[in-house]
């Protein structure tokens, strides 16, 4: 294929702003197909425990460490996924991911051994998980601004709508032909996965050409930092999101637009020079706030989709039954992530605090197992907790793009580290559940540690937005005068001289330097 060619397939689409719709609807539904063969198949592993345990003759922890191992791997690369998303682009590394996931499962149905799984499923599978989720959720939110909520919440109903239907069909098939065949089906029916890759198509946001804009007031600070790091070239304007600032040198009044590089160039690769994975979010107090919120509220997530069909067995319902209390959770997720969706679509609306509500709620639900001792009682609960983690898990990771967290343009780089930190709940999560039930011989001990967890990120993501106003900081004594000669020159140069100097060093022509 030539160069022209291989250009015109792997296009950018440029908007001259954020769209809302156009070929993001195409990428929505790829992120809900994405979501369907990764969570999806991660939350209806559970159907799998009982016939693992009997063919490997191991214990219920042992056999939970595949899961963990999973979401483990699948959190710790999650900076890997990031930059090789932003050196190569979205849509490469998805289709990696689905070969990845595919191959992972398929190899899992020959293992003869439990470490073979670890190996197979836990790390495998749990790197193309990683490749194929992150990219794709990261490249929807760059797609919509105003029904970002409500579409990635919709979107993200695939993991329900598998849980809802892999659940009764896989607990069938396996009685039907065997646990292995079954895991050889799923592995085969993950390479849809790639089909989903290549459907993503990077997006770059420009300004009109031609329409000179003058300086919003709040971008007039940034052109100070231009001006002020202009001789070491730091990079203000990284499109490690997709979207270009304003305050940039190309989208400076009086450049000429033809300067412009060509979208086909642009695309989600990066211009050299700008960060692949940008550190600075780490610097934030409320993003490390919000980090702590993720690594905790992890351990709410998997346990109580792994564990509701045993506990339904333990208290003597049978196995069919036993599925259809997945199949309840899985329904009341669907409009728990829906209803979280159209509530945080209003504006204005403060998210983080709707957050804090359903998190709460969520840790309260997961308590009302304790109760439970029939077919009904179950059902109650499993409702209840569905809805609870459907409005979290829907919502947690796009949270990320607003004001309150980090913002659209740090969206990309945030949720690679984000996700790095709940690889330790995720890691630790279900074989500490396991543990409990173990040693207990109580599956709803394993509800009981979740909720530990939901609680200790409910009281994080209380401190979110306090940091972010900057109330949870000491006040410093002359803070205006710490900035040293130099940072009083800068507030004392007029604004319009700033604009002035900006627009002369536009037309300047390049000066020849020496390499250091």
């Amino acid at each position: 294929m030539s160069h022209k060619k291989s250009q015109l397939c792997c296009r950018a689409n440029v908007y001259t702003q954020v769209p809302d719709g156009g070929w993001g609807w195409v990428v929505a539904v790829s992120f809900f197909f994405v979501e369907v063969f990764t969570y999806g198949i991660i939350k209806s592993f559970g159907v799998f425990f009982s016939d693992l345990m009997d063919s490997f003759s191991e214990s219920n922890s042992r056999i939970s460490w595949v899961v963990s191992i999973c979401v483990f791997v699948l959190t710790f690369t999650a900076p890997v996924s990031t930059v090789l998303s932003s050196r190569f682009g979205h849509r490469l590394v998805v289709m990696l991911g689905g070969l990845l996931v595919s191959a992972g499962m398929v190899t899992a149905a020959f293992s003869q051994k439990v470490y073979h799984m670890y190996i197979a499923i836990g790390v495998v599978s749990g790197l193309g998980f990683c490749f194929s989720f992150l990219p794709t959720v990261t490249i929807l939110s760059q797609y919509f601004d105003k029904r970002r909520s409500v579409v990635t919440a919709v979107a993200s109903t695939g993991e329900c709508f598998a849980m809802f239907a892999f659940a009764p069909a896989l607990t069938a098939l396996k009685e039907a032909v065997g646990w292995r065949h079954s895991m050889l089906f799923v592995g085969l029916l993950q390479l849809n996965l790639v089909v989903c890759g290549a459907l993503l198509r990077p997006i770059v946001i420009v300004g009109t050409p031609g329409t000179p804009q003058a300086p919003a007031p709040e971008h007039r600070k940034e052109a100070q930092y231009m001006l002020e790091n202009e001789k070491t070239r730091t990079s203000i304007d990284s499109i490690d999101s997709g979207v270009e600032l304003t305050t940039s040198p190309k989208n400076a009044p009086g450049h000429p637009a033809g300067a412009a590089e060509p979208a086909a160039e642009v695309q989600a690769r990066g211009r050299p020079g700008a960060p692949l994975l940008d550190f600075s979010v780490l610097t934030e107090r409320s993003f490390i706030c919000y980090t702590l919120f993720g690594l905790f509220v992890t351990l709410g997530f998997f346990a109580p989709s792994l564990y509701i069909i045993p506990l339904g067995l333990s208290l003597g319902l049978d196995r069919d039954r036993a599925a259809l209390l997945l199949c309840a959770m899985a329904v009341a997720e669907v409009f728990g992530r829906i209803g979280a969706g159209l509530v945080l679509n209003r504006e204005p609306i403060r998210k983080v605090y709707i957050e804090l509500i359903c998190v709460i709620l969520l840790a309260l639900s997961l308590l009302t197992f304790t109760f439970a001792t029939g077919f009904w009682g179950l059902l109650a609960c499993s409702v209840f907790s569905g809805a609870m983690i459907g409005t979290v898990a829907g919502t947690h990771i796009p949270l990320l793009a607003e004001d309150d967290v980090v913002g659209i343009q740090k969206m990309s780089s945030a949720a690679g580290v984000y996700v790095f930190f709940q690889s330790i709940s995720g890691l630790a999560g279900p074989p500490l559940a396991g543990l409990l039930v173990d040693q207990s011989r109580i599956y709803s001990r394993a509800f009981h540690s979740c909720a530990a967890g939901l609680l200790l990120a409910a009281a994080c993501l209380a401190l979110v937005r306090p940091c972010k106003r900057g109330l949870c900081r000491r006040p410093r004594a002359q803070e205006g005068t710490a900035e040293g000669p130099r940072g009083r020159v800068l507030q004392d140069i007029p604004e319009d001289f700033l604009e002035m100097d900006l627009g002369k060093t536009e037309h300047r022509a390049p000066v020849g330097t020496e390499p250091v």
